[in-house]
């Protein structure tokens, strides 16, 4: 059986537990990471000699890295559906996860990590940290103007990624004008019973 290493509270961690959900797979998860403290033990390092979470073992495959995971796991179990089989149409998708982590994810956790320091920055300097964030969010709100989810009509692989950084700026104590699309589009992920199983309630 699949095997999770993760707390589920961890963002990275929610991307492959939504994915097996929303692909219907059976798994077993095991809490690691902060908190827990086991994620340095050498045993874990073994497998995942960066010491963060998630890590998979699949049938003794070992995976790390979290969009690295959502992309076997749909390229395994969700060929034709959260995968295509198109290259193509696959690049595309992978465009976008790649551009999550590279370009959206920093500058949300550049702001997060602002608003929640004891000693938060000016308001001048929290302007620009929202500002950059929003440039990111407007490239995301432009495709999404063109469909209802990241890639097309429906959910797939591209959209996995980004769940906890929505689901969180969502939750920041800001201003969040315009961006229609994106908020449209947090709405429909929020209409998911897996997304809110492994996201939106956990946080």
């Amino acid at each position: 059986m699949l095997k999770i290493l993760g707390r589920k509270t961890s963002g990275n961690t929610q991307k492959v537990l939504w994915c097996c959900d929303e692909l219907g797979l059976a798994y077993e998860r095991e809490d690691y990471g902060r908190g827990f403290g086991n994620n340095h033990e050498p045993a874990y390092l073994a497998l995942n000699p960066n010491g963060r979470v998630p890590t998979i073992v699949d049938d003794g495959f070992v995976l790390w890295e979290s969009n690295a995971i959502v992309r076997y796991l749909c390229a395994r179990h969700g060929m034709g559906t959260l995968c295509p089989p198109e290259l193509q149409r696959r690049a595309d998708m992978e465009r976008w996860m790649d551009w999550q982590q590279t370009t959206l994810r920093p500058r949300f956790h550049a702001l997060r990590d602002a608003l929640q320091n004891s000693n938060p920055p000016s308001d001048a300097a929290l302007d620009i940290l929202k500002q950059a964030l929003d440039d990111a969010w407007e490239i995301l709100d432009a495709q999404l103007a063109k469909h209802p989810f990241i890639a097309g009509a429906s959910l797939t692989m591209a959209d996995i990624p980004f769940c906890y950084i929505v689901n969180r700026w969502h939750r920041l104590p800001i201003e969040r004008g315009g961006l229609t699309h994106v908020k449209a589009w947090y709405d429909r992920l929020c209409e998911r019973p897996a997304f809110r199983r492994n996201v939106y309630e956990v946080g």
